[in-house]
């Protein structure tokens, strides 16, 4: 339950400028910008970073600079709803960036409207789906799920409040004036050392940003690694020791357990064994964790979160019920009854909402959707909707493994569509569009639900939220579509083949034609037949061919493709896109009858296993399917944090606070706001670096060659070691903040 205690930032008695035009319009288009950015990010390396900090903080400058020539201040819940609608972009992005592009690895084109109705039907889907789960999972769970990039944005806003929030938290008693200026002190002295080290470490390479230790025998392909990144820290911080060590437990099962027994066990095969290419003796550690890992990953993944979904049932009824209580309520009483911090969009709208977009899945046939297919898109996405949300409230959005939800949702689609004889490549695409909606809503949901915590921290009206992220989403979806596909044609590259090459196409079967786009454009004008040929491996090509059948160009996409120049030797940017790779062997595994159940299966059976030891299982099966470096940053923040409280602990112990008071007490600590401020400064820089790569190719290039050459910390024998000597500097600085040696005084 929801601690008595609990007081908004701003009363549910005062009204504020909220929902006004230009914070919904400057939401909408920092979320475009930071979503194209993150889909460049995503398409790259697979991951993003959550953006509703970074567009918080812009949104607080942005709006003092319009104050001093003229312009009305914007109050905090102004600002909020900047950073609603702005977090939509992210999302979608990677909602994009992990599953569409395994469409042309499949063997199809992207065509636009397909790209932007994916978009606006699973970002939409994700914010009705989690409307009726507010109370449930915002409300009632305040004090047990932390929601870490949620509550660092409000403490962003709160310290960048405008003197009319201000002057009303005050008067409600909900803030002191002092604390508040110590605070902000303390975020933003936070977000300039997370900006200053994110851009020392990830733009100009003084450092190495994964310092790695890979073992010999007898513990050949044993590792441990850290991403040593200032946001990582931050939110292992706020989410604290137990969740922490959960998720690092699992990243110490994959990389230090089953990567070094499957290294053991199949290094002396000559050959590759299946589903890895190459043999193990020949596999680095990460190499084993794509070919084998990930596979256990997403199977525990997948259990963990059906598991997760049914323990939860009880607490989503009963926040739905509250919902269509109080609206049925309203009907009686008037609007008046409810409480301004308690209105949501009502339920008849949420339900219509859900029905209409379900009736257009339907109707758009560029989707290959029959009804089995949006049955599975709304059962589906419930289901990884309510997991997306309480994993953002465990873990934070950063660490919210939606990819293997993703791949949960094709593995139980594929499996149905193979029961019902569905194995033909048309229903590749089906079952994409089930994942990539899916996957799209499970994002968006978890965003939304971060940002209702936000709001929720600091009064704000969450339908007013909720339109405002709905509108957002809408835009993003609509506008990131077109950037996608833009990103493929910049790089496509149109191999001419060789006059050896004697295989002819039968012309009298196709009927698609292409011309050459991107940018070879304009040095072939005329229009060529599309033939599409599967290898003995079962890889697709495209070639175009001309009236005789005979192939002129072989097609390499800009995603996923091989060829990085062009014929007259200049190259174009390549995208790898991992996760959707990963999506597309997920898709032809199961319909073709090739999927390594067996991985599969282990992942499920350590679900169970951690289940009936007593241990929570998701939080572990994140780590399992995560990095080990991306989760020991975190495991260190939560070790910090069990090291403050402890000191806290004892200097309170003459209070006899309940646990629940002792935590609501440690999550107002200046440590929380020094890393709410790491998390800005970081998740801003990797933002920004992110955005920049695609127009700084040649700097970054001569950046990474002085970094490979001449910096000892970069790649030096002993760099690995004096990598963390900035990491753990940071470290202790968060330490003794904490435990308010400096920066702040409570004096």
């Amino acid at each position: 339950m929801m601690e008595k205690s609990f007081k908004p930032f701003i009363p549910a008695t005062e009204s504020l400028r909220e929902l006004t035009i230009l914070p919904l319009l400057m939401g909408t288009v920092l979320g475009i910008v930071f979503g194209a950015s993150s889909l460049y990010l995503v398409l790259k390396t697979g991951l993003t970073v959550s953006a509703s900090i970074p567009v918080a903080v812009i949104s607080i400058t942005v709006f003092r600079l319009l104050a001093k020539i003229g312009f009305r201040p914007a109050t905090i819940l102004e600002n909020n709803i900047v950073q609603t609608a702005g977090s939509a972009g992210e999302s979608i992005a990677f909602g994009f960036g992990a599953t569409i592009p395994a469409i042309l690895i499949l063997g199809f084109d992207l065509e636009i409207l397909s790209v932007m109705l994916v978009g606006v039907l699973g970002g939409l889907l994700g914010i009705l789906m989690m409307i009726p789960m507010r109370r449930a999972m915002i409300v009632n769970q305040h004090g047990k799920l932390k929601f870490p990039e949620g509550t660092a944005c409000a403490e962003v806003l709160k310290a960048g409040a405008d003197d009319e929030s201000l002057a009303v938290a005050v008067k409600a008693g909900t803030v002191e004036v002092g604390a508040l200026k110590i605070g902000a002190r303390t975020i933003f002295t936070g977000f300039g050392i997370g900006l200053l080290y994110k851009t020392l470490m990830s733009a100009l390479k003084v450092w190495k940003e994964i310092p790695e230790r890979v073992f010999g025998p007898p513990f050949r392909s044993g590792s441990v690694s850290a991403e040593i990144s200032p946001e990582l820290l931050g939110v292992g911080y706020i989410i604290g020791p137990y969740i922490a060590g959960l998720m690092v437990g699992g990243g110490i099962l994959a990389y230090l357990i089953l990567i070094p027994a499957i290294s053991f066990f199949g290094g002396s095969a000559a050959t590759p064994i299946a589903p890895g290419a190459i043999p193990i003796s020949e596999m680095t550690p990460d190499d084993i964790r794509g070919a084998y890992i990930l596979y256990i990953g997403a199977g525990s993944v997948a259990a963990a979160g059906i598991i997760s979904m049914f323990r939860s049932i009880p607490t989503i009824v009963a926040g739905i019920r509250g919902g269509l209580r109080d609206l049925r309520g309203s009907g009686d009483r008037g609007v008046v009854a409810v409480e301004r911090t308690e209105r949501d969009i009502p339920a008849q709208w949420v339900i219509g909402g859900v029905v209409l977009l379900v009736v257009l899945i339907l109707l758009f046939r560029n989707l290959q959707m029959n009804l089995a297919g949006a049955i599975m898109i709304v059962l589906f996405g419930f289901l990884f909707v309510t997991v997306s949300a309480r994993l953002t409230g465990e873990v934070g959005s950063s660490s919210n493994p939606i990819s293997g939800m993703t791949v949960a949702t094709l593995l139980l689609t594929c499996l149905i569509f193979v029961v019902v004889g569905w194995t033909t490549p048309p229903y590749y695409v089906t079952a994409l569009s089930v994942g990539a909606i899916v996957c799209i809503a499970a994002s968006n949901g978890g965003t939304t639900a971060q940002a209702l915590k936000t709001g929720h921290l600091v009064g704000a009206t969450p339908w007013a939220q909720q339109v405002a992220i709905l509108f957002g989403s809408l835009a993003s979806a609509v506008l990131l579509g077109p950037i996608l596909t833009q990103l493929n044609d910049s790089g496509t590259v149109y191999v001419p083949v060789a006059e050896t090459v004697t295989a002819r196409a039968n012309t009298a079967a196709l009927t698609e034609r292409q011309r050459l786009q991107g940018p070879q454009a304009g040095t072939d004008g005329r229009s060529y037949l599309v033939w599409r040929q599967t290898d003995e491996a079962g890889n697709s090509r495209k070639y175009l061919v001309d009236e005789q059948g005979k192939p002129v160009y072989e097609v390499d996409p800009g995603i996923n493709g091989a060829v990085d120049h062009l014929p007259d030797g200049s190259r174009v940017p390549k995208f790898d896109a991992p996760k959707a790779t990963l999506m597309s062997y997920i898709i032809k595994g199961i319909l073709d009858r090739r999927l390594p159940w067996g991985l599969v299966l282990i992942g499920v059976m350590i679900t169970l296993m951690l289940e009936a030891s007593g241990v929570p299982s998701l939080a572990f099966a994140v780590g399992v399917y995560l990095p080990l470096s991306t989760s020991m940053p975190i495991f260190i923040g939560g070790i910090i944090r069990w090291l403050v409280d402890r000191g806290l602990r004892e200097k309170l112990a003459d209070r006899q606070m309940t646990e629940e008071e002792f935590t609501a007490e440690t999550d107002k600590s200046p440590g929380v706001l020094l890393a709410s401020g790491y998390i800005a400064g970081g998740a801003i820089a990797g933002i920004v670096i992110a955005f920049l790569a695609g127009v700084t190719v040649e700097t970054n290039r001569r950046i990474e060659e002085w970094a490979v050459t001449r910096n000892p910390f970069y790649t030096g024998s002993s760099a690995d070691l004096l990598s963390l000597l900035p990491f753990l500097t940071i470290a202790i600085i968060l330490w003794l903040v904490g435990r308010e040696k400096i920066l702040h005084s409570r004096s």
